[in-house]
């Protein structure tokens, strides 16, 4: 197939440029996690609350350079980043199997239901995936070599796959499983010293930071997977395990993890082996935290990197019309998330926007940041985080000052890590929540919240005293 790179790379920029023509003319609001990278770019550092910091970089970068924080640029680096992640597969591919292989596996990564989904909401996943790819690509181009190069390149691409999320750290355990299980796939002791030393020379700068920040994001991440505050013996949660495996389902698309279950049992060759343990560990690992304690569709994407490789190679085969079925159903899939994009409040259910959680935010933040203008108060608070993450964003270039209400506890959010309301206001304050407002109110102002995120759901700004808060 002498024509795989052009008809491969024309093939990923098409879906590309179709996609970035969606958000162009998107009409959704940042969702809140969204909107809080956005915002942690506003103070570099080498870590945040919640996540390592490459998301918020890259954010930064973006808007930056394009002068802009609308949506459309703080998204951005979504499709490109699938683009590239579907290209370094197409290299991955031919430099194992073939030209044949190489173009299957771009085409078919960049029509996957994640990928889709992935390309209109920047997310730590679509950061992360490039870099897993490549790490994979120079890992495996190791073990072919014996050469030091390209055992420090993955190294470095996983560490930098790790600043982006920390759910890197698979690769780590599908390498060594693969090394105990399998002795053609072990690394000879120079190239696993430059791999070990090239990844905690990229990732050392957030070691450090957690280290100095009371191991912020190592805690949240670990209340997060809930292990450490749940009697593993006493509850299983099999409802979230079977939800989370047949989710799977949808995230790689249905005909892909079905022939996936059977490729990674039955690895013929060394190239197949070494991908079979970078990708069921990790869909394993993740069953049993959804078993112990609950887990999003989204926690195994990682394996999915691996999984592209080895279920395309797998389905040429075997059952290549398969391979064809499966492009042409996620293909299907991947035009019409582009539809529903462009077609915005349109693309509606029983009146019901199918997108509704992310329209409505910016018409609310709107609305309590005129309430201020209007009462003359230049501190607005709130004690919730979707309306704290929106209220940032549309606050950016306002003379607004916004905060988080006290709190008595450890801050449960980035917002209340930061951005607490200082002690001592003495001027009134426009105070922003959902239920009634405190009896303490000068004023008070419901809130028209639409058929969106926030739909059904009372909303006030009250003017209140600053010192009518108190921690909680």
């Amino acid at each position: 197939m002498t024509r795989a790179a052009p008809l491969a790379f024309g093939f990923v920029f098409l879906i590309t440029a179709l996609r970035l023509v969606a958000l162009w003319v998107d009409q959704t609001d940042l969702f809140v996690d969204e909107s809080q990278y956005w915002l942690w770019g506003q103070s570099l550092d080498f870590g945040y609350y919640s996540k390592p910091p490459l998301i918020a970089w890259v954010i930064r970068l973006v808007t930056e350079l394009a002068g802009s924080i609308d949506s459309f640029w703080v998204r951005f680096p979504a499709p490109i980043f699938h683009a590239a992640t579907a290209t370094i597969l197409f290299y991955a591919g031919r430099q194992i199997f073939d030209d044949r292989a190489a173009f299957w596996v771009a085409v078919t990564y960049i029509t996957l239901p994640m990928t889709s989904l992935g390309s209109y909401l920047i997310s730590t996943d679509t950061i992360m995936l490039p870099f897993f790819a490549a790490g994979l690509w120079a890992y495996m181009r190791a073990l072919e070599t014996g050469k030091n190069g390209p055992a420090i390149w993955a190294g470095l691409a996983i560490g930098v796959g790790f600043m982006a999320k920390y759910a890197a750290v698979y690769f780590l355990m599908g390498a060594g499983l693969a090394a105990i299980f399998v002795p053609v796939l072990r690394p000879n002791l120079k190239q696993l010293a430059v791999f070990l030393i090239a990844f905690a020379v990229v990732i050392s700068p957030n070691i450090i930071w957690n280290f100095q920040n009371d191991l912020t994001t190592v805690t949240h991440t670990m209340e997060n997977v809930s292990w450490v505050q749940q009697d593993i013996g006493l509850s299983l949660n099999f409802a979230g395990l079977l939800e989370f495996f047949f989710a799977q389902f949808l995230v790689f698309g249905p005909i892909l993890f079905s022939a996936l279950l059977f490729a990674i049992w039955r690895p013929l060759y060394p190239e197949y082996r070494l991908l079979a343990w970078h990708i069921w560990p990790i869909i394993a690992l993740v069953i049993v935290q959804a078993l112990l304690a609950r887990a999003y569709a989204n926690w195994a994407v990682a394996a999915y990197i691996g999984g592209s490789l080895l279920v395309v190679v797998w389905l040429l085969d075997r059952r290549p019309i398969w391979l064809r079925l499966s492009l042409a159903f996620n293909g299907t899939i991947a035009i019409i998330f582009a539809g529903v994009i462009i077609l915005g409040p349109v693309a509606a259910i029983n009146g019901k926007p199918v997108l509704a959680r992310y329209y409505g935010r910016a018409a609310v933040s709107e609305q309590i940041i005129d309430r201020a203008t209007e009462q003359a108060v230049t501190v607005i608070v709130s004690d919730n985080r979707d309306l704290l993450a929106d209220l940032f964003l549309r606050g950016f270039n306002t003379d607004q000052q916004i905060f988080a209400a006290p709190f008595a506890g450890p801050p449960r959010n980035y917002y209340e890590q930061n951005f607490m309301m200082p002690k001592g206001l003495n001027a009134p304050i426009l105070f922003a929540s959902f239920g009634t407002p405190p009896d303490c109110a000068i004023t008070s102002t419901p809130i028209e919240t639409g058929i969106g995120a926030f739909a059904g759901k009372p909303v006030f700004a009250a003017v209140i005293p600053a010192d009518c808060l108190r921690a909680k």
